[in-house]
């Protein structure tokens, strides 16, 4: 039942020819109605007020001759008996009835005497006049008249006019005389009438729907088609044109509409060109400098690693030159990985992956940065009920208890169909973000889940973002403070790669931020690559219920907590992470904790020198 209002409603709203095909013919019909109800109304009144005039003056001739005859009876030598008298007024009334009868006569006495005697003609019964009739006439002694049915011994019964008078009957007493005039001529010109006016309107409302509807075809065709052509237009069909036909007012919308659209086309070419050229000069920058990079590398590691040989301000400068020889390989990266994004050339290399062991993994590479700029990396993980602390004082030979048995290692309910690598990308720009600015009370980060996606939220409590910098954060080259040395070297295109890389798996990247409560990013990915979200499992702000569990306590409580986790896991021996929960340093390091050189395109590293290269928010 609601299928049909519901299509009824969708054919509503998309149909302008039905909308204003219907409005017409719901509007003639109402005018019909009132323009007929009116005509019939006149047509009505004045037949019944010529009727009215005619009875009342038959009546009252009538009445005169009764009396007339009453009256030259009562003067004779013998009174005649009383049934004589109405006898012979009635059949004199009925005769000035004609043939046939116009009218019927009924005198009825007003008296209490039973042997009062009553006429009338044509068998019309008694009960044809009305109660309140007669006892107007009584009262008022005054002729009266209303419209009743007239009624007749054999059942039969038509519309009409009764007119009553009363009337004097000598030797007997008072009495009342009724006319009673039939309408049924007159209800039979009405009916026709009627019939004439419900034709008319309803030949007269479907040929005004029938003109409605030619008249606004004609004006909705084109739109219609100039719509169509605007979609496909839209669609990219750059050569789709309105046809011209005429030179009305449609046919000037229809060559406007070609001229914009060729305009369009015009500067889309030119647009397009240009984008081309930009993101080949790019391209073609970033290609050509790889290799004046690759040698001006080799030759500064050479030197790096010699530094020991050099007086101090040759060895600074050497230490200096790796690190922003680091940042210029990174930055190289960037800017190609930005270029294939403008190009759409970006492709997705999707399969399983673990969402939250990604992230651990993550937060583990994070740690000598973390412990450089003394800020804690905090995984708040409630799964099974185990809240998972990581801080970056922990020593490198310390490792976790292994998880509950309850925790398999097969657990895919943070799993999802993507692209690894970029998703790795993603959540390590927002560590190392949020450990440049969460300083002391650090940093946490939080994985959930629910049937259609998996997100993770990074929450720090450093400066915040002012508002409207929430959307502005994701811009490429943009920072929060330009005034702001970047500690950790990165190129300004971070967090612009990551939603790229995020809009790519079809998922979303949001900021939030207060200034002095620190800023929060949230990273949403579908199951399956652009698939359905509806919700993320996890807030972002801190007016969402259920906020960042760091939100609900100071950083006292957040350092006693830690502190507690760290005395637990002290004294254990050196062997990794495994897949259920423990933690040492990363396996790309050497034995001292002094991470190796690695490719900077893959992994944001500190550098040798004690200066980090990685990502800092813009």
């Amino acid at each position: 039942m609601l299928a049909g209002p519901r299509w009824v409603r969708h054919l509503w709203r998309r149909s302008l020819l039905l909308r204003v095909t219907s409005s017409t013919l719901v509007l003639s019909t109402v005018v019909m109605m009132v323009l007929g109800f009116s005509l019939l109304s006149r047509v009505t009144t004045g037949l019944l007020s010529s009727k009215d005039r005619i009875a009342v003056g038959e009546a009252a001739a009538g009445l005169g001759e009764a009396q007339r005859l009453l009256d030259a009876a009562d003067t004779g030598l013998t009174t005649p008996s009383a049934s004589r008298l109405v006898d012979s007024v009635v059949s004199a009334l009925a005769a000035r009835a004609g043939s046939p009868g116009q009218f019927d006569v009924l005198l009825l006495s007003s008296g209490d005497a039973a042997d009062a005697p009553e006429r009338g003609t044509n068998l019309v019964a008694v009960s044809s006049v009305p109660i309140g009739l007669r006892d107007a006439v009584v009262s008022s002694q005054r002729q009266s008249w209303t419209y009743s049915e007239i009624r007749f011994l054999d059942g039969s019964g038509v519309p009409g006019l009764v007119v009553g008078a009363p009337l004097v009957v000598p030797t007997v007493g008072p009495y009342e005389l009724y006319y009673l005039f039939p309408l049924a001529q007159e209800q039979e010109t009405l009916d026709l009438v009627r019939s004439a006016v419900i034709l008319t309107g309803v030949l007269l409302v479907g040929l005004l729907g029938a003109v409605a509807w030619f008249v606004t075809r004609q004006v909705v065709a084109p739109v219609r088609a100039a719509a169509q052509t605007a979609s496909r237009f839209s669609a990219g069909f750059l050569s789709e044109r309105v046809r011209v036909k005429g030179e009305d007012d449609l046919a000037q919308l229809a060559a406007s509409f070609n001229d914009m659209a060729a305009s369009l086309q015009r500067q889309i070419k030119q647009l397009g060109g240009l984008s081309r050229v930009q993101q080949r000069f790019v391209s073609d920058v970033s290609h050509e400098l790889r290799t004046p990079l690759t040698t001006i590398r080799m030759a500064a590691d050479v030197m790096f690693e010699n530094r020991a040989d050099f007086d101090a301000p040759t060895a600074r400068a050497a230490e200096l030159l790796q690190a922003q020889l680091y940042r210029f390989e990174a930055l190289l990266v960037d800017l190609l990985e930005i270029s294939r994004f403008d190009a759409g050339a970006a492709v997705l290399e999707a399969d399983h992956v673990d969402v939250r062991e990604l992230v651990r993994q993550v937060i583990d590479r994070a740690l000598p940065l973390a412990h450089r700029l003394g800020t804690d990396l905090r995984l708040l993980d409630d799964l099974e009920g185990i809240r998972t602390a990581i801080h970056a004082g922990v020593p490198s030979d310390a490792e976790f208890d292994s998880a509950p048995a309850s925790m398999p290692d097969d657990d895919l309910r943070f799993a999802v169909n993507g692209d690894a690598r970029r998703i790795n990308r993603i959540v390590r720009n927002l560590i190392d973000n949020a450990a440049e600015h969460g300083g002391e009370r650090g940093v946490d980060v939080e994985v959930g889940c629910n049937e259609k996606a998996v997100a993770v939220t990074v929450r720090d409590f450093g400066v915040g973002l002012r508002p409207g910098e929430s959307s502005l954060v994701f811009n490429r080259f943009w920072r929060a403070d330009p005034a702001r040395a970047r500690t950790t070297g990165g190129t300004g295109l971070g967090l612009s790669i990551s939603l790229e890389d995020a809009r790519l798996h079809g998922g979303w990247l949001e900021a939030w931020g207060e200034p002095g409560r620190g800023a929060c990013f949230r990273l949403t990915l579908p199951r399956q690559v652009r698939g359905p979200i509806g919700e993320s499992p996890l807030p972002l702000s801190l007016v969402e219920p259920g906020g960042p569990a760091a939100d609900q306590h100071d950083d006292s409580t957040t350092r006693k907590t830690a502190g507690a986790e760290i005395s637990a896991i002290a004294g254990a021996t050196r062997r990794g992470l495994s897949q259920k929960g423990r933690w040492g340093m990363p396996d790309w390091t050497d034995n001292g904790g002094t991470p190796r050189r690695v490719d900077p395109g893959r992994w944001s590293t500190p550098d040798p020198s004690g200066d980090a290269s990685g990502e800092s928010r813009k």
